[in-house]
């Protein structure tokens, strides 16, 4: 089975840019996939979700999730206390 390549946001803005690039040159979907190393569905995925973005809005884009998930896992631990402090309260040891 083969193991599947996570792409960095920047580095998909910088495929995209070479793929745009490409099919102003006349190359279909398919030669420009076999020049990425891609499948056409990633590229169409890629192209819907990172179509109009710049290197600069993927960096922010990669650290806004980063400090997303950090404020999730904050979140879940207050929660966690919340809910534990909860029931000392209530006398359920």
């Amino acid at each position: 089975m083969r193991k599947f390549k996570k792409h960095t946001p920047e580095q998909i803005v910088v495929r995209l840019e070479k793929a745009s690039k490409l099919s102003e040159a006349g190359k279909t979907n398919a030669e420009i996939c076999r020049e990425l190393q891609i499948s056409e569905a990633t590229l169409s995925r890629w192209r819907r979700e990172y179509g109009t973005m710049s290197r600069a809005a993927a960096r922010e884009l990669k650290t806004l999730r980063k400090e997303n998930d950090r404020l999730k896992r904050l979140l879940a631990e207050a929660e966690l206390k919340k809910a534990a402090y909860k029931d000392l309260a209530e006398g359920k040891f």
